[in-house]
């Protein structure tokens, strides 16, 4: 896969839709998903097979980052669902649409452009979230 810029961001990871879950945050996603995925990193996500990428949010700092996460741990399970399922209710896999592979299912066709669409209807939708 490409190279991208690396970007700091808070993400959850399943085993399988309503599976597991994992949260985390990294400096770099696109190589810490990698990492996962090929099982380089041990732990809770190792043990219980979270390799599926269903969130993630991109934060500027990584102490906005490392607050987003520590606040994720301490959701209950349902908030968690629930927060996936806003954007990707069907689960879908979204490391490959990071390099541009696949779609990303959290864009829909009123993003892609128009008076209303674009990157800032995109952002908007998700602040309604």
């Amino acid at each position: 896969m490409n190279e991208r810029r690396p970007f700091i961001a808070t993400y959850i990871l399943a085993s399988r839709p309503l599976g597991v879950l994992y949260v985390g945050m990294t400096s770099n996603l696109y190589e810490r998903i990698r990492q996962h995925r090929e099982d380089g990193i041990e732990g809770f996500a190792q043990r219980y097979g979270c390799k599926t990428l269903v969130w993630y949010e991109a934060h500027g700092f990584v102490t906005e980052a490392i607050r987003r996460e520590k606040s994720l741990k301490r959701w209950n399970r349902t908030w968690k669902l629930e927060l996936i399922e806003k954007t990707n209710p069907e689960w879908q896999d979204l490391y490959p649409s990071l390099f541009g592979l696949a779609p990303d299912p959290r864009v829909k066709p009123e993003d892609e452009g128009g008076r209303e669409g674009g990157v800032e209807a995109f952002l908007k939708r998700l602040d309604r979230l």
